[in-house]
């Protein structure tokens, strides 16, 4: 039976959720906020949170009134063309109420405040020697795909090639529209099942790779002192052109307290280089802090997105069978050629709905 608009624990929330809102909204534009970028970032995301939920409540009180008026009509009209679509829209509006009150309730659970972030995309070879690399090199064409496909940008900072094709290792930035709130759930240990290149005897072997995706730090979100980083430069290797051997232009960074090392060869340009180097330092050392966060997700419930364990067995490609195992849900799919051709917005989307599970259940919502 459907809560009346008076009693319904939902709408109660919403008055508090238009006030906030609108103090938001004002403290957005206040001149004094707008110097301190850490606090307006804060308020611009929290701004954004909440103007969808309102549109979500406002919507939800247009149907439930919808419902009201239907119900009335109901009970008072007798001409029965009016009757008929007042049944119709009462048919129609009650279909939407469950879904649209599951949506609000998701809304109100606080979100990941790094979902909004770009991302650091960082794939390496595991066990399996050069069929590992392989492997590494097909998981990156699978997320460039899915990135294009996503209308993403993906820019590489560095790679080491593998001797017989793919990567050692490759990190690549990815930038847009709420990146690391889908590319975090890639996190763990990929498995490959397939013959290699180089096996002469047909038989299958098992080789791993690992995934790592970290949120990008803005500049205010971590304090890298300048005296606290080593700076290398070095002549870059691979393909490039005969500039790429010939000028110092590759960048490694060493930040001393951390021990945390980064390079960046992709761009002829060393200030550009530097410029990518310092992203991903600031990206690794803001990533101890939110391991912490993901820690603490992870002692209070299940979650899909990986807490930095590097076993982590996450997802299993079978090429023998075609198939695709995600192994923290239980999901496999036999379109395995469609998966590593970019198409996983299924398997991101099951993550997804699972995780929201969990966030819901922990909430009592």
């Amino acid at each position: 039976m459907l809560q009346t608009m008076s009693d319904n624990k939902l709408l109660d929330k919403f008055e508090s959720i238009q006030i906030r809102f609108e103090e938001v909204g004002k403290q957005i534009t206040d001149p004094d906020v707008m110097k301190d970028m850490k606090r307006y970032v804060k308020l611009n995301q929290e701004y954004k949170q909440l103007d969808s939920l309102v549109k979500a409540f406002s919507e939800y009180e247009k149907v439930l009134q919808n419902i009201k008026d239907a119900r009335e009509m109901l009970a008072e009209e007798s001409d029965e063309d009016v009757r008929e679509m007042a049944r119709e829209e009462l048919e129609s509006s009650e279909a939407k109420v469950d879904e649209m009150e599951e949506n609000i309730k998701l809304l109100l659970v606080p979100a990941d405040p790094e979902d909004s972030k770009n991302a650091i995309l960082e794939i390496r070879g595991g066990t399996g020697g050069d069929e590992a690399a392989i492997f590494a090199g097909d998981l990156f064409r699978m997320y460039s795909k899915y990135c294009d496909a996503k209308g993403w940008r993906m820019e590489i900072t560095h790679y080491t090639e593998g001797t017989s094709g793919g990567y050692k290792e490759i990190v690549a930035k990815v930038s847009g529209e709420g990146v690391y709130g889908v590319l975090k759930y890639e996190s763990g240990v990929h498995r490959v099942q397939r013959v290699p290149q180089t096996e002469t005897q047909g038989r299958v072997h098992t080789s791993a790779a690992t995934v790592a995706v970290l949120p990008e730090a803005e500049e205010f979100d971590v304090d890298v002192k300048e005296s606290d980083i080593r700076k290398d430069t070095y002549c870059s290797s691979g393909p490039g052109g005969q500039s790429v051997n010939t000028t110092y232009s590759a960048i490694r960074l060493t930040h001393i307290p951390t021990g945390i090392v980064v390079t960046c060869q992709d761009e002829k340009s060393q200030l550009k280089n530097l410029a990518k180097a310092m992203t991903e330092l600031r990206s690794r050392i803001y990533n101890m802090e939110y391991q912490k966060y993901l820690d603490d997700v992870a002692s209070r419930r299940k979650t899909m997105v990986s807490t930095g364990d590097r076993s982590a067995k996450i997802r299993t490609y079978n090429y023998p069978q075609g198939r695709v195992t995600d192994h923290r849900i239980g999901l496999t799919l036999y379109n395995l050629s469609a998966v590593m051709d970019g198409d996983i917005e299924e398997v991101i989307d099951k993550l997804r709905v699972e995780e929201n599970a969990q966030r819901l259940k922990e909430s009592e919502l």
